[in-house]
């Protein structure tokens, strides 16, 4: 069973609502909470869409639904409870991102056929059972906190053929330079934004405004606007804006990392806002575009000739806050590690993974490279291919964190096993005879 549960997937209830009706039973009770027939049925779907058929069976998928209503009858008798603005952030941060996914508001009804504010309260007692669950099974597996001392002990425990393969991994660094931005440029786009700004505050739209006028892809189309705003969603300086605004008031003109902006208050909805807002970028000249790349040219120049190491030159000349002080390397978000698969690193950029597997051998510094940044901004860059391993079995000095990682599921997942054993024991469980034939990989208690 996959501890994180299949109730944490985001598309679990979506695509329940997005499909047909089934003709539904009632194939399991646990306490008082049924298991319908079509929550199986969805659920495998689901994973047929997912192409992860091969990993699931309807057998599994029923076990994780039990251990679900498992954890929902001992949250009522925990008397674990969510409250009502913990739901509306979680529905209004799935609703974003599938929003998102489609392009606007508009394009979402048009898929599911309703309303968002439909939507919202079909999915509402779905997702309050999801946070219930959640908070369960988190008082169940706890903080898993692994010494040193324990992964090892977990590591030697394992046979040869239980180690997994590592697949070729490897490190690399990057020194980013961006063109500098003149104060000419600066100042003129804040003249241009406050023109537009004041033209708004004397009634002008807004959302016309940020159609013919904002730099911001995501927004520009639907007149600036974005819907549903929570804290952790946008730039820090953008929300500390948004969350400080009254209804209707315009802010002043502010900066971040994409520029200068301005913005409207919609609306507060509890702990998210509807805000519109106007991106306006200073122009870079091509004469600061060249001298950029001329600039990491001469640093690339001095590492080379060994003057300057790479982790000292990224640290003095890099440009990326993210980066420089980690020697230059890419953090994997995947395993908060330095350490990338190929496959890894082509969601990133596939000319990166051209360029390392064709021109670059373990210590090579490429050549200046075009490099646009997150925040879409053209800048240029160098990178080190720092380290490569070699296809191998686990071992705990290349690969303590993914042992680390096994080790803790593995306690979690003991945690969990013990849990289902006593706690059958003392729940009204019942299963329909259609899925008596089920080998669970559990020890439940059931009373048929």
């Amino acid at each position: 069973m996959n501890i994180k549960f299949v109730f944490a997937l985001l598309l679990l209830v979506t695509i329940a609502n997005a499909q047909p009706q089934l003709l539904d039973k009632v194939v399991a009770v646990v306490g008082k909470n049924p298991l319908l027939l079509s929550e199986v049925e969805t659920n495998l779907l689901q994973q047929k869409e997912k192409k992860e058929l091969a990993s699931t069976s309807r057998c599994k998928i029923f076990e994780d639904l039990l251990f679900q209503k498992l954890l929902l009858a001992q949250a009522d008798r925990d008397s674990i409870v969510v409250a009502d603005n913990e739901v509306d952030n979680e529905l209004n941060r799935r609703i974003q991102y599938y929003v998102g996914m489609l392009g606007s508001e508009e394009k979402f009804e048009a898929f599911y056929g309703k309303r968002i504010n439909v939507f919202k309260d079909e999915l509402r007692d779905d997702v309050k059972d999801q946070l219930l669950a959640q908070k369960m099974q988190q008082k169940i597996t706890g903080d898993t906190k692994l010494t040193p001392g324990e992964v090892r002990a977990f590591y030697n425990n394992l046979t040869i053929d239980s180690l997994p393969l590592v697949n070729s991994e490897l490190e690399i660094g990057q020194i980013v330079r961006k063109p500098p931005v003149s104060d000419e440029a600066k100042k003129a786009v804040r003249n241009q934004l406050e023109i537009y700004r004041q033209r708004v505050i004397k009634g002008e739209s807004m959302s016309v405004m940020a159609a013919l006028y904002s730099e911001d892809p995501g927004s520009a189309k639907n007149g600036g606007r974005y819907e549903s705003v929570m804290r952790g969603q946008m730039v820090p300086e953008f929300e500390a804006v948004a969350f400080r605004l009254k209804p209707g008031e315009v802010s002043e003109i502010f900066e971040t990392s994409y520029g200068y902006h301005f913005m409207q208050l919609l609306a507060r909805k509890g702990e998210s806002v509807d805000v519109r807002h106007l991106l306006m970028s200073p122009k870079i000249s091509p004469l600061e575009i060249l001298k950029a790349k001329e600039d990491l040219d001469s640093i690339r120049e001095l590492i080379s000739s060994g003057k300057i190491k790479f982790a000292e030159a990224a640290l003095k000349f890099s440009s990326d806050n993210d980066t420089k002080q980690n020697e230059g390397l890419l953090i994997n978000p995947a395993s908060n590690s330095t350490k990338w698969e190929l496959d890894e690193i082509g969601q990133m950029d596939q000319n990166l993974v051209f360029m390392i597997e064709n021109q670059m051998k373990v210590g090579d510094v490429s050549p200046v490279i075009q490099y646009a940044g997150p925040d879409g901004k053209q800048a240029w860059r160098i990178i080190h291919l720092k380290s490569r391993t070699e296809p191998h079995k686990a071992n705990i000095t290349d690969d303590y964190i993914k042992l680390f990682n096994m080790a803790t599921f593995d306690r979690q997942k003991k945690a969990i096993e013990d849990w289902i054993s006593k706690k059958s024991k003392s729940t009204y469980i019942k299963i329909d005879t259609e899925f008596n034939s089920c080998k669970l990989e559990y020890n439940w208690t059931i009373n048929q």
